[in-house]
């Protein structure tokens, strides 16, 4: 592979994920890609890309981290990516206090009938996703 080639769409997403949680207005990613030698994210290679993120990362962007366990690969069963959003939508439906996933399974318990995330096919991810997103609707 070429150290000049184009990144992914998915790290295009990543930086403008991270532009837009940072809230970095349009001119200061403009002069920010400009001191980096492009006019747009699209034209950074793996080197440009490594570097811009550390640049990101030193004004404050986080990547996401894993806040649970992983479950594997299991037949039928919620993705590790479904787990971390049920996740993420709770955590932020009850304002960054979510401490243990005691709270998110007793809710789990008394909603969905399932003790754990653990225990989640992926249908029922799709509809517990569903649920806290429309929760997060009306809360806002």
């Amino acid at each position: 592979m070429e150290a000049n080639m184009a990144i992914s769409p998915r790290q295009i997403s990543l930086i403008k994920l991270a532009v837009r949680q940072l809230k970095i207005p349009d001119d200061v990613y403009r002069t920010a890609l400009a001191q980096f030698g492009v006019t747009s994210c699209t034209e950074f290679d793996a080197e440009g890309f490594n570097a811009f993120m550390a640049w990101l990362e030193r004004v404050g962007f986080r990547p996401m981290e894993k806040k649970g366990p992983d479950y594997g690969e299991r037949p039928g069963m919620a993705s590790l990516a479904q787990l971390e959003l049920i996740r993420n939508l709770w955590n932020e439906l009850t304002h960054h206090h979510y401490q243990t996933e005691d709270q998110l399974n007793a809710w789990l318990l008394r909603t969905f009938k399932v003790s754990s995330l653990r225990f989640v096919t992926k249908p029922l991810a799709q509809k517990i996703i569903t649920a806290l997103k429309a929760m997060r609707q009306r809360a806002a």
